[in-house]
Parts: structure tokens; sequence; C-alpha cells
């Protein structure tokens, strides 16, 4: 059975299509202007939301982990990994979507700074995750490294959004948070893309999921 052939499944998908072209829509003809940046700025309604809800999946990893540690259930592993897929995709996109915007507010691409470089070892570090759990050998004894590792990475998420805040100014390229809310105007849209990508990020925990299950049953019948 495909993905798409449950009705629940379906109804999310189609839901999170019609959310993005809403998303679309009002980026572009309603949403109004980043204050600090008024040219380019509409990538902040973007590159935040996916921000959140990467950290919202390696939030789960984290709950998973736990759970999975606890309880011993190779669901809780499947979900563990499942979000994990998840989670790095966004993280992906945000590291993609931030030097789009970093090149025209500060000019460069990519800059080391605190918020950049700690994003980008949680990225890392869950590319290290997926190798060890692809080459780490005994499934049962990698599920548990991976396990210890996904609760031991989610540290990295508060160190980056309290990032600004905890290294000196001059390091900074990150205006304080706050700053980018002075317009209120900009939180309708910004809570309409929260919406659509936390859908977004559930539809692709569930396929994943789906795949992981699949391949248990496989492999369950050869042996």
């Amino acid at each position: 059975m495909s993905f798409l052939a449950l009705r629940v499944n379906k109804i999310h998908f189609l839901l999170a299509a019609f959310l993005s072209g809403i998303n679309i829509f009002l980026i572009l003809t309603i949403a109004p202007q980043n204050q600090l940046q008024p040219d380019f700025g509409n990538i902040f309604y973007i590159h935040v939301p996916v921000a959140w809800t990467a950290f919202i999946g390696y939030l789960l990893v984290m709950i998973f982990s736990i759970l999975f540690l606890w309880k011993q259930g190779q669901t809780w592993d499947h979900f563990a990994l499942a979000s994990a897929e998840a989670g790095t995709m966004f993280m992906f996109l945000v590291l993609i979507t931030g030097p789009i915007w970093a090149k025209p507010a500060w000019g460069h691409f990519w800059v080391w700074e605190p918020r950049l470089t700690t994003s980008l070892v949680l990225f890392l570090i869950f590319l290290g995750y997926f190798m060890l759990r692809e080459f780490g050998g005994n499934p049962e004894q990698v599920s548990r490294y991976a396990a210890v590792l996904g609760i031991i990475a989610f540290l990295d998420v508060p160190l980056i959004f309290l990032s600004v805040k905890l290294w000196l100014p001059e390091l900074q390229s990150h205006p304080q948070v706050g700053q980018y809310f002075e317009n209120t105007g900009i939180m309708p849209v910004l809570m309409i893309n929260y919406s659509f990508l936390s859908l977004l990020v559930v539809i692709s925990f569930m396929i994943r999921f789906r795949v992981h299950n699949l391949k248990k049953r496989e492999t369950h019948n050869i042996i």
C-alpha cells in the first residue's frame, strides 16, 4: 500500500500543498517587509519557521531516544530515526536559506559567527548519527549508541538559540531576536508559516516511519 493510499495521509498531503500556496501568496503580496532589511528580508518568513521546525524534529529525537532507552521498544527507535531524518532535512534548508539571506544582508554567504557555526555543528552531528546508524555494526548496540547521541545532540539546540546573547556583540552577525518582531504585522504570517511547516514535518515523519516499518517487516520475512 502506498503512503497516499491512506485517507489521513492524503488529507495531510493536500492540506500541506494548500497551505504552501497560501504561504507563498502571503509572503509575495501581503507580508510586511522586514524593517531591518526591507528589500530582501522576506526570506525571514521562510528561514525562521524552517529553523524552528528543525528544532521540533530534534526535540522529538531526544524524547523518543529517552523512551527507547527506558522502554527498549523498537518502535521508539524508529520514531527517533524518522524524527532525525525529518529534522535534518529542515536543518539542511536552514543552511541553504541562511546564506541566501546573509549575502545581501552582510555581504557574505557565510561568516563563522556563533549562530551559524553552532547550526552547522548540529547538522554535522546528525550526519554522524546517520553514519552510525548505517555502518555501526550490531543493530541493537547501534540503536542504543544512536539514542545517546540523539539526546546529547539536542543540547546544541538551546545553544543555537541563545548564541546571540552568550557571545560578545563583536562576534555577531545576527541582530537580537526581538528586533525582527518590532512590526506586529509580521506575526500572523509567521504563524501561518509555522503551521504549514509543522504539518510538513509531521508528513515527513510519517513517511519515514512507514519506510522503516516496511524495512523491518522485509527483514523479518527474509529471516
